[in-house]
């Protein structure tokens, strides 16, 4: 076996301080999350190598007896945590899976009725420049300018307006909650259908803490990642009637082979996020952001409609006179990692912007507790002040404390040490060989003491 750093040390590199940036720096972008030990072995498995085109007991390739297993497990536990009545897990992504339901109910051309992208919304939601405004005729809703919230009496005059054939119910970037039961009391008023892309809240959802789109939407997509934890990716829900038409979608419409070892990772965070715990540990996103908010606004920090209801909030950085690229800079010099992100009726490009988008997610994966966030959030504020230049050195030393304090993986670096020592046992196949069966146990119990310290 030759060792990554000896056969590819540019790409060890890469990884190495990849890793070490995660774990020196507070990661507060929204969409961001840390996966368990166990999610991320098998997406790095024998997985990687099967094609299997088709969905389970309907392959167009043989041996497939295994990761059908694997999909269907995902597909079960999928509906299981949401009560749907059909799941796809296929989709490589949210975009994937959004364009998915585009392909399986319209035709080019069609109107769409779904939310700004400059108030919120995402940019497969009709952006000019996406595919979805392209091939579809978006038209858009928005928030408010006293508020700075969806108004429902409006967005039904806009479904009135355009007569859409449907209506997309989601956000990357809006801190309140979504009244779905309105949105589909909408949809059936103007004959429309009703798709909810709750890719920011699903893990929210999963655990009841934030209602749910599922008895009201026709389609609900979202990724499988951010609050909910696990890999990369994408996934429909749909009810029974939609079933046959959103996988016929996805393959052959949209994808050919689909990515096994994903699939099989997101069936094991399904199966996380079906545990007693994953409910505390959402709470406990709910509870920083709200913390990580006030504190913010304490601080004379403006946040986009007052506050937030689930993980995310937007933050007006032009009382600081800044911009949001400067203030995302500053933040990053630091060791606070979030994004520049428009703030509703934005005078800056997106390019530019008046605001930066956080998120608990990540940071409170990372064991962050409220008390945790009051810190972060006066880090933030000295970063955004006239203090910068003169404490920056100071401002990074708290950002080391509090990492040092909430270790993220670093049971994961002395498993690689113990491989290297592993590998390089030069004294024949048995020293190996027993050095491997007791490596792999002393591993097994790291990474399971690792993730439970995590996940309290």
């Amino acid at each position: 076996m030759i060792r990554l750093k000896e056969f590819d040390p540019e790409i060890a590199e890469v990884l190495q301080k990849e890793r070490a940036r995660q774990d020196r720096k507070i990661e507060l972008i929204a969409s961001e999350n840390f996966v368990s030990p166990a999610v991320m072995q098998v997406q790095g498995s024998v997985l990687t190598n099967k094609y299997a085109e088709g969905y389970p007991g309907k392959r167009y390739y043989g041996g497939c007896e295994y990761v059908d297993v694997a999909e269907d497990l995902a597909r079960k536990r999928a509906c299981e945590l949401f009560g749907a009545d059909h799941a796809n897990v296929q989709p490589h992504s949210g975009a994937s899976a959004n364009l998915g339901v585009y392909l399986a109910c319209l035709k080019p051309g069609d109107t769409v009725l779904g939310m700004s992208l400059a108030h919120g919304g995402h940019l497969t939601h009709g952006s000019p420049v996406n595919i979805s405004g392209l091939w579809f005729n978006f038209e858009s809703y928005g928030v408010q300018p006293d508020t700075e919230t969806i108004d429902m009496d409006v967005v039904l005059e806009r479904a009135k307006e355009v007569k859409p054939k449907l209506i997309v119910a989601g956000a990357s970037a809006y801190s309140r909650v979504f009244d779905f039961k309105r949105f589909r009391e909408i949809a059936d008023e103007v004959g429309a259908l009703l798709m909810v892309d709750m890719a920011h809240i699903a893990g929210l959802v999963a655990t009841g803490l934030h209602p749910s789109p599922v008895p009201y939407a026709d389609f609900v997509t979202t990724t499988t990642h951010k609050t909910l934890r696990g890999p990369r990716g994408g996934m429909i829900l749909c009810k029974a009637e939609h079933a046959k038409k959103i996988d016929k979608a996805i393959f052959p419409g949209l994808q050919g082979g689909p990515l096994m070892h994903v699939i099989a990772a997101k069936a094991v965070a399904f199966k996380e996020a079906l545990q007693p715990e994953f409910k505390t540990y959402q709470q406990q996103v709910i509870n920083n952001a709200a913390t990580l908010a006030d504190s913010l606004s304490e601080a004379g920090l403006h946040i986009v409609s007052g506050g937030t209801d689930n993980h995310v909030m937007l933050v007006d950085v032009r009382s600081r006179n800044m911009t949001g690229k400067v203030a995302e800079a500053r933040l990053d010099e630091i060791g606070i990692t979030c994004n520049k992100n428009s703030i509703p009726f934005d005078p800056e490009s997106p390019f530019v912007t008046s605001g930066i988008r956080l998120g608990a997610p990540a940071a409170t994966t990372r064991g962050f507790k409220e008390e945790d966030m009051k810190k972060v959030a006066s880090l933030i504020d000295r970063a955004l002040s006239d203090e910068f230049d003169s404490n920056l050195a100071g401002l990074q030393a708290e950002v080391t404390a509090i990492c040092d304090a909430h270790p993220l993986y670093s049971d994961l670096k002395a498993l690689d040490d113990m491989t290297d020592k592993m590998l390089s046992a030069k004294d024949g196949f048995e020293d190996i060989k027993g050095s491997a069966f007791e490596l792999a146990n002393e591993a097994k119990d790291k990474a399971g003491e690792l993730w439970s310290r995590l996940t309290k």
